[in-house]
């Protein structure tokens, strides 16, 4: 077993200089990182364009031929903002109860002969009521909105469908099936944390945590962002644009309109409202793209483009409505309400306001990373400063001194040169974690560093394993080489057994925990993975190469 081909002594020294390779950029990380985030600037700029000194000045702070992945920082080290946010997945039943009043509207005009004039009534939000007037059909009524129904398509909602319709006098009830309102939850939140991540994600931050917890609940935390005001700035808003028709306007916030119709502000007329029909033509859902433009009046604007399903739609109500204003309104808001002048085919249009530049690439941002489908309420907001996070780091570095100091002191003392030997792997073994931190784009937090600290403490276990199997068959009157062969031979499957049930507890941790408790998971994990490597075949090869050059008659273990 002492016997390396050349091929496995290339193979087992060129991994470990291609992972300290990797490390290396952690050591100057200020300077890699403002060399990585000019390198995104200039890819983004136009071909042909001209590069300014402080852009080349950032460039030239790292060679392009190093690697420069970096180990990106939690938000309890690089400090930034933490949010909890509840979404009100009520508001998400009322807009598909909403949302079917035109289909089950049609759909009774059919039977109009047999249950009369229908209306829509006032009720719960979660319910649709439509009344008849020949109650005496209400189970015909109820039939032609039963066949409305539609299967769900998942594993808890096997057989049961989307709605449920009942009758109560002359009222036709529709409401959400539970299993629908599981789907439906399950749908929103999943829909929620994407869209909250893209908003995140096209603000340029650097790993941030977007997790759900509980029913309906949303974990955010942004590391490197001013506050957590900033941050909600950013995704505070719902974003949601929907255009409607105008009934007329008042100056009176108090003023009664009909229960389907809305009584919303005017943004550039203050004191003036508009009354609109509750129902929308357009929806924010049909929204392909948005960018911040400039209005003709040479003000900041935004600019949007609707897909084909929404440009034909926005096309024939703008052909059909010549000479009657449209309201553009965003987060419950009208922004502008033009008079329709003539058809305007394409689906394209512009959202003018008392924006400002900045303003308008947030909201620019907003659009094209869709509407939230909810409202959120804030329950929990933190700002964690830089100076916080950098006393954390501090103190992550000297209790890693100090447990990579108190190992190395102790492997020397206890085993003479094999101790070096396992010192030399020991810092190998580090430098291997950072550099596969590095490569995947793992985040490091407070309890990635205790993972860290634990891994160094744990790394030396299999050559303390293999070394006191050696003394033990150097007792046996074995010559050194026959010694550290059986040495490793028979440590080897406790060394695989030990490790392995430990892997398997950072990957319980890593499936089933969140946000910290995956640090510490991710960190131990690669960090017996490493270590195994580092003891088994780099702290071998380097007492193989000792053996073989120096062929000592005698060992001391």
């Amino acid at each position: 077993m002492l016997q390396f081909p050349l091929w496995k002594k290339i193979l087992i020294w060129g991994v470990c200089v291609f992972g300290v390779l990797l490390a290396v950029p952690n050591t100057q990380y200020t300077k890699v990182e403002q060399h990585n985030d000019a390198k995104a600037v200039v890819a983004q700029l136009p071909e042909g364009a001209e590069i300014s000194p402080e852009l080349q000045a950032q460039l030239d702070q790292w060679p392009n031929y190093v690697p420069s992945s970096l180990v990106n920082l939690g938000l309890d080290l690089r400090g930034g903002a933490h949010l909890l946010a509840a979404v009100q997945l009520e508001e998400v039943y009322a807009a598909r109860m909403d949302g079917m009043w035109p289909e089950v509207r049609n759909t009774l005009r059919d039977q109009r002969d047999k249950i009369g004039t229908i209306r829509r009534q006032d009720g719960p939000d979660d319910q649709l009521r439509v009344r008849i007037s020949q109650p005496e059909n209400i189970n015909d009524a109820v039939a032609a909105v039963r066949s409305l129904a539609q299967p769900i398509l998942s594993l808890t909602g096997v057989g049961t469908f989307d709605i449920e319709v009942s009758s109560q006098g002359a009222d036709v009830i529709v409401q959400l099936s539970e299993a629908e309102k599981l789907a439906t939850d399950q749908r929103t939140m999943e829909q929620t944390l994407e869209i909250v991540r893209r908003r995140v994600d096209e603000a340029g931050t650097r790993e941030p945590t977007i997790q759900r917890q509980g029913n309906d609940r949303v974990l955010i935390q942004v590391p490197g962002i001013g506050s957590a005001e900033e941050l909600k700035d950013l995704i505070g808003t719902t974003a949601k644009l929907t255009f409607h028709t105008v009934v007329g306007r008042t100056g009176d916030q108090n003023a009664r309109v009909q229960s389907r119709q809305l009584l919303l502000p005017a943004v550039d007329e203050p004191g003036v409202f508009y009354i609109l029909e509750k129902t929308p033509v357009i929806t924010g859902e049909q929204l392909v793209d948005a960018q911040a433009s400039f209005d003709q009046n040479n003000q900041p604007a935004v600019s949007f483009r609707l897909n084909p399903a929404g440009g034909r739609i926005f096309g024939e109500y703008t052909a059909n409505n010549i000479g009657t204003a449209f309201a553009i309104v965003l987060d419950d808001e009208v922004m502008s309400a033009p008079v329709i002048r003539s058809h305007i085919p394409g689906g394209s249009g512009i959202i003018t306001g008392q924006f400002g530049v900045e303003e308008t690439a947030k909201l620019s941002i907003q659009l094209r990373a869709g509407a939230l489908p909810a409202k959120v309420e804030y329950l929990e907001e933190r700002t964690i400063g830089p100076e916080l996070g950098q006393d954390s780091i501090d103190a992550g570095r000297i209790a890693c001194f100090i447990a990579f100091a108190a190992v190395l002191i102790f492997m020397g003392l206890s085993y003479g040169l094999f101790g070096i030997f396992a010192n030399i792997a020991l810092i190998l073994n580090v430098a291997l974690i950072f550099g596969l931190l590095s490569a995947i784009g793992a985040t490091l937090t407070l309890p990635g560093i205790a993972g860290i600290v634990l891994t160094i403490g744990m790394a030396v276990d299999a050559n303390v394993l293999v070394f006191e199997r050696i003394r033990e068959e150097l007792k046996s009157a074995k010559g050194p080489a026959r010694a550290i062969e059986l040495g490793y031979e028979r440590a080897f499957s406790a060394i695989i057994d030990a490790n392995i049930t430990t892997f398997i507890a950072a990957l319980i941790l890593f499936v089933m925990g969140s946000g910290p408790v995956r640090g510490f998971s991710i960190t131990l994990g690669l960090g017996i993975i490493t270590s195994v490597f580092t003891a088994i075949w780099v702290t071998r090869l380097m007492i193989a190469i000792y053996i073989g050059r120096r062929r000592p008659k005698t060992i001391e273990v």
